[in-house]
């Protein structure tokens, strides 16, 4: 691709979703969602090849949809009430239109269908921004509508990508799709507490931004996408081995590192509003993520895939360039937890 049409379009992307997030008119909002998304697909499409074009096709075809249901309740809104300026008092039918919009934008279950095969279809860093910058636009929407939100519809979405989310990363061996199937689980820990504690999603989707970006990066620096990739890492770069196993620990939220932060809050303001069977399923849940998370360590530490064939190790006999970003990421992906007292009592 040429570097000016290149810069064009990640210039496009940002501005629209910055236009989304800046806004308080329901057109405007609705118009930087639309550049984001037309900006997004040349980004999938980068590698001309049969799977890339796939996942761009799937994502316009989702996003569309969410995009066109969105345009109608926000039309339904306007001929109840009046007005185009995102107000807390939006009318019952098109705040459920728009919840299930945004709900297909951020491929929250039942809806979730197309994130896997996406993210399978496309490189790691579009992946990454997939799965990261995507959904800054469709959060912030929700966290300003949230009062109108209905609490039991938003909880119902939460708990069903909980579930489909940790079932469906068990059987995967593509990194991308369990990355994927992750960033579902986390979409409906994040949306869980949105109605009660808007600020909880935001500490939520902050810390997942962080871990997600620093697994991508490594996944990247590696060149790993499956696997039996990843099983091949310890003789290529030896030093990110326990990198990569304490951020898959931090993505399932074990204790002590970072990622149990929010779950931990959210799992309180949850019990704090008497709802106890909910963060029992999540607690549950977590459980799978955990195992698969745990899985990727096993194979990345103690095992070496067979193959029938005579297969090339690949040593590291140059010198990469020195990264700061990596090491950087991974310290504050974790290692926050212990100021935690810090965030919580922040004003």
């Amino acid at each position: 691709m040429n570097p000016l049409a290149q810069l064009i379009i990640y210039i496009t992307m940002i501005t629209g979703t910055l236009t989304t997030l800046l806004s308080s008119h329901w057109f405007l909002a609705w118009a930087g969602l639309e550049m984001n998304m037309l900006a997004f697909i040349p980004i999938l499409i980068k590698k001309t090849n049969l799977r890339s074009t796939e996942a761009a096709t799937k994502y316009f075809l989702m996003q569309s949809t969410a995009s066109m249901i969105l345009m109608m309740a926000i039309i339904f809104n306007n001929l109840l009430s009046g007005h185009w300026t995102m107000t807390n008092n939006i009318n019952q039918f098109p705040s459920l239109m728009m919840t299930t919009a945004l709900a297909m934008k951020l491929g929250m279950a039942p809806f979730h269908f197309w994130i896997p095969e996406v993210t399978q279809g496309t490189p790691l860093i579009p992946g990454l921004l997939l799965l990261t910058w995507q959904k800054l636009a469709p959060i912030s929407i929700m966290y300003q509508i949230h009062p109108s939100i209905n609490t039991h519809v938003l909880l119902t979405l939460s708990t069903l990508s909980i579930i489909t989310g940790s079932w469906g990363g068990l059987n995967q061996t593509q990194l991308r799709k369990i990355m994927g199937y992750s960033s579902i689980t986390h979409m409906g820990w994040m949306m869980m507490t949105l109605t009660y504690n808007p600020t909880i999603t935001t500490l939520y989707l902050t810390t997942y931004i962080t871990l997600t970006t620093t697994m991508f990066l490594i996944l990247n620096l590696n060149s790993s996408t499956t696997t039996l990739t990843l099983s091949l890492t310890w003789n290529k770069s030896t030093q990110l081995m326990p990198l990569t196993a304490s951020t898959l620990m931090s993505l399932g939220g074990l204790p002590p590192l970072t990622g149990f932060l929010p779950k931990w809050i959210t799992i309180q303001e949850l019990t704090m509003n008497n709802n106890f069977i909910i963060p029992s399923i999540m607690v549950a849940m977590t459980l799978l993520n955990l195992y698969f998370y745990m899985r990727l360590i096993y194979t990345i530490s103690v095992t070496l895939f067979p193959s029938p064939n005579n297969t090339k190790m690949e040593w590291q006999l140059e010198n990469t360039k020195p990264t700061l970003l990596i090491p950087t990421l991974t310290v504050i992906s974790t290692l926050s937890l212990p100021i935690s007292p810090l965030i919580l009592t922040a004003p």
